[in-house]
This record gives structure tokens, sequence and C-alpha cells, in this order.
């Protein structure tokens, strides 16, 4: 029986430290191979070229603890290492049940915030297990593995804590399935891109205005989504079609856009789009990005004007959840691997519905209401929130 098996099995923790430079893995290994020693489990980490290795191993069958504690220490010191041996029995102590993975996104990620998460996740009852770094740029992103409570519990602590003290923090549930195959749909206006598409067609109507008066109507709950949105289109009435084209050339993707849409469809993954704007805009990204699937509104065209009406079914705030659905059995992924991204009220039911909502820069209500929110201005930084690191990204760009 193992030592990791067996917990009143004698074990040595060997642990390195000092100036990384290559070969010293191997070196400790092949100093320990002389004793016959298991290795019960390894860990190793390098921060700005300091190196920390931890090794625990069984007890030598071939020779006394001594011998490896003088051996051990003679290696180290010629390499200008410190080393130091701890005698004990087993392995680690079993994990607790429930395990998640805790991401924080900085900008920058000051101690006191670090402070903070720590405090908040052993307040629930949770215990670090591993931290490690995903990011250092364009903002600095953690990980924290977390046992000892439950994922919701957890999420709902922390999400608390990240708005108080100005972070971004993630929780999901550990396990086989974060790696598996997903879905990521995204809302368009002020996410995907930077703009808000009927202002950019309102801009050449002239009448900007009146377009952000029934906005503002609709914000304050005079209007709903289809009404605000037929009032908006009215007044689109007698513009050539050719805008349709000026528009899309006015179009700003958000900072990481293509990024994230690169990287997940590198990894597998399927990616989608649903708006409240329209398809003459999500159509031309959907073909520009390689998006697996779109659907918007459609502004209807007669005789090389538009009409100001727009045509079939009509995406709004339940329309976007019921898309994110469709989508989701067309990719034949289950609803708890999608993902789901959005700023605004009329996403919240689609954010709700997806395994993982994201607040992108969201209204304070959205951001309250998601599973987690990103507020820095990239896109991209989603990518941390499901455990892939900018060095993957990186290595993918140059595959």
């Amino acid at each position: 029986m193992s030592a990791s098996q067996n917990s009143e099995v004698p074990t040595l923790l060997v642990k390195i430290f000092g100036k990384d430079r290559p070969g010293i893995t191997a070196g400790l290994f092949d100093t320990l191979a002389a004793y016959s020693v298991d290795v019960v489990d390894i860990e190793q980490v390098v921060t700005r070229g300091r190196i920390v290795l931890c090794a625990l191993v069984t007890k030598p069958a071939v020779a006394t603890e001594g011998e490896v504690r003088a051996t051990v220490h003679s290696w180290a010191e010629s390499l200008k290492l410190q080393a130091e041996i701890l005698s004990g029995t087993g392995d680690n102590r079993p994990r607790g049940s429930g395990r998640s993975h805790v991401t924080v996104l900085g900008h920058p990620l000051t101690a006191e915030s670090t402070a903070a998460i720590a405090a908040r996740i052993t307040g629930t009852g949770g215990n670090i297990d591993r931290i490690f770094r995903l990011a250092k740029y364009p903002v600095t992103a953690v990980e924290f593995a977390v046992s000892g409570c439950e994922t919701e519990p957890l999420r709902t602590a922390l999400a608390t804590a990240a708005a108080h003290i100005g972070v971004d923090v993630a929780v999901v549930s550990a396990g086989l399935h974060r790696r598996a195959q997903r879905l990521v749909v995204m809302d368009v206006d002020s996410t995907l891109i930077q703009d808000e598409v009927i202002e950019l067609f309102a801009a050449h109507a002239g009448c900007e205005a009146e377009v952000a008066r029934v906005t503002e109507r609709a914000m304050r709950g005079e209007l709903d989504f289809e009404q605000s949105l037929h009032a908006r289109v009215a007044l689109l009435a007698g513009l050539d079609a050719s805008v349709v084209d000026k528009v899309r050339a006015e179009v700003r993707l958000t900072p990481g856009a293509r990024t994230l849409i690169r990287t997940l469809k590198r990894l597998g993954y399927q990616v989608g789009v649903v708006s409240g704007g329209f398809t003459q805009v999500t159509d031309d990204l959907r073909e520009r990005l390689g998006l697996d699937f779109a659907s918007a509104n459609t502004l209807e065209i007669v005789d090389g004007k538009l009409t100001g009406r727009v045509t079939g079914e009509i995406v709004d705030r339940a329309g976007k959840a019921r898309l994110l659905r469709r989508f989701a059995a067309e990719a034949e992924v289950p609803l708890s691997q999608t993902v789901a991204i959005g700023d605004g009220a009329n996403d919240l039911d689609m954010l709700n519905a997806a395994g993982l909502g994201v607040a992108f820069n969201a209204k304070p209500v959205v951001r309250e209401a998601a599973h987690t929110a990103v507020n820095v201005p990239f896109l991209d930084a989603v990518l941390y929130l499901l455990g892939i690191t900018r060095e993957e990204i990186e290595a993918a760009d140059l595959a």
C-alpha cells in the first residue's frame, strides 16, 4: 500500500528553494533515487527567477534518514540552494467536500484585495489548496483552488466582497466539465462591439436625439423593449439601404474581442451572438469572425429603402434566453456548459439561464444578478474565467 493510501506510512517532505536554473528538479530526484524512495507528491513554483520545489517521498528503505538529509543538503549547497527536510507520516490530509475554482481579476490586483478575498473564502468554511497566476497583462488574473465549501454559497459570499473591494471574481465548480466543450453566446451592442447599432443608423438619418429620447423612456420603464424597438426603427423610415454598408464599416469591436473568439474556436468551443440589433450587422460579424450562431432583428428593406419596420421574430429579453437554449441544442452542448456574456437588463434572462453568466461592464442591476462580472475593458479577460492562461492564448496565436 502506498503512502498516499496509508496515513501511517513515514514520509519526508523535501523543500528546495533558491535561484532557478535548468536541471534542479532532475538533480534532486537523481540524488533521492540512490535511496530507493517512492514519490508521493511534487509541487514546483518559479516566481521572478526563484524556485520553490517540494517533494513528498517515502522514507528510505536502504539508508537512514540522517544519510538522506546529509546527501540532500550537500547537493543543495553545491548549487547554492537551500534545503529543508521535514519528517512526518502519510500524504496531505484529504480535501474537504465541495471544490471550486475562484478566479480573481485585478487592474491592478492589490495585497489588500487579495487578503479580503482569502479571508472571505476562509469565512465560508473553504480552504485554499493552491493559488497560481493565469495572466499578468492586460489584467492580473489569479486562480484559487478551494475545497471544503459548496460552490453556490462561496459564489454569493465572494460576489458581495468583490463589489466592495473593486476586483472581479468568478466561482465555478471544479471537475472535468470545466475543460469540456462549451458554447459561448454574447450580446452584441456594448459587449462584442463598442457601439449601439441603432444609434449608428440614427446618425445617418439625422434622428439621434429622437432615438435617444425613446431609449431614455425605455430605461425609465415607460416602454418595454419591443415597443421601444418599433418606435426607434420607425424613425429610420426612408433611409437608403446603402447606409447598411456604412454602418458595418463604422462598427468597432471591443478590445480583446478577436482574441476571445479566435482562442475559443481553436479550443473547439462554439461561439454565437444574440442581439436586439439587426441581422444586417450581425450577419456581417458572423462571417468576419467565424461565428457559429447569430440571431437578431431584421430591418425591412423595400425598393432600396428602409421601411421603418422590422420583420420576423423579435429578439428581446426572453428571446435571447430562448435563443441560447436553441443554440445549445443545435450545438449538442448541455445548458450547464454554456457561457453567456452581456451588459444590459435585456440580457438578464440569458445570463441566468447559462451555466455561467458574465456581466461585462454592465449596469449595476445586471452585475448584481449575474454569476460574475468583468469590469475591465478587455473582452478576452473572460478567457481567464474559463481557466485559460495568457500563455495558452499566446501559444494558440503562434500555432
